[in-house]
């Protein structure tokens, strides 16, 4: 039962136990820079958990998830409506009807193996038909307002040790730092996703569910 779960659920148990390594890592490392950073000011070092209470800690955090849900949310919508011919990431343009994507779910309705959202119907199933880009889109807006808040304290720290006044998380959202922090992160997301789309047109990784078939032509969605 033991062996069967962890088969079943690999994938994402190793990507979150890398998930949990990493940011473990940056709170250690982040410690130490934030630690270097406020001795050269003549401030007192933090604690791990003083740290983890700092703002800065949760706008470098903040700031990290929510390029990757913005990533995600735009990439789950935009393959709705977009296509790139021969990319395994696409729908194939020449053949929308053949993978089922485009069947009605209330054709559904009455299999008992159906989701309970398709054989419930209504503003249910609308909900749960577009659940994947509304899930990427909260879990963006929540990442954002943590990188506002965690950065706003940051900010508001450096403008009062210069006698300027503190911003409030919807006053950080107004500043130059907090698009920069962002559009800076943004960038390199949808960079790395364009080239995942086209890369995998022209490249094989033999055994991956990302890749075509090493044998499938380079116009194949390789279904």
């Amino acid at each position: 039962m033991i062996r069967r779960f962890f088969r079943d659920n690999g994938l994402s148990l190793v990507l979150l136990g890398m998930f949990l390594l990493s940011w473990a890592g940056q709170l250690v490392t982040g410690h130490r820079d934030h630690n270097q950073e406020r001795r050269e000011l003549g401030k007192p070092p933090l604690t791990i958990p003083q740290y983890i209470c700092d703002g800065a800690f949760w706008q470098a955090t903040g700031e990290n998830w929510e390029s990757e849900f913005l990533q995600m949310a735009m990439f789950v919508l935009l393959t709705v409506i977009l296509f790139q011919k021969g990319s395994p990431e696409s729908r194939d343009p020449d053949d929308l009807e053949s993978d089922g994507l485009d069947a009605d779910p209330l054709e559904r309705r009455n299999d008992s193996n159906a989701p309970w959202p398709v054989r419930q119907g209504g503003i249910v199933l609308w909900v749960y038909s577009h659940s994947l880009s509304i899930s990427f889109a909260l879990l963006f807006f929540l990442s954002t307002a943590i990188h506002a808040k965690g950065g706003a304290l940051t900010y508001s720290e450096a403008q009062v040790a210069r006698g300027e006044p503190a911003v409030g998380m919807f006053g950080y959202l107004g500043t130059a730092r907090f698009w920069f922090e962002s559009f800076q992160n943004w960038q390199s997301e949808f960079l790395s996703l364009a080239a995942m789309v086209w890369l995998s047109v022209y490249f094989r990784e033999r055994g991956s569910a990302e890749s075509k078939p090493v044998a499938a032509p380079h116009d194949s969605h390789g279904e």
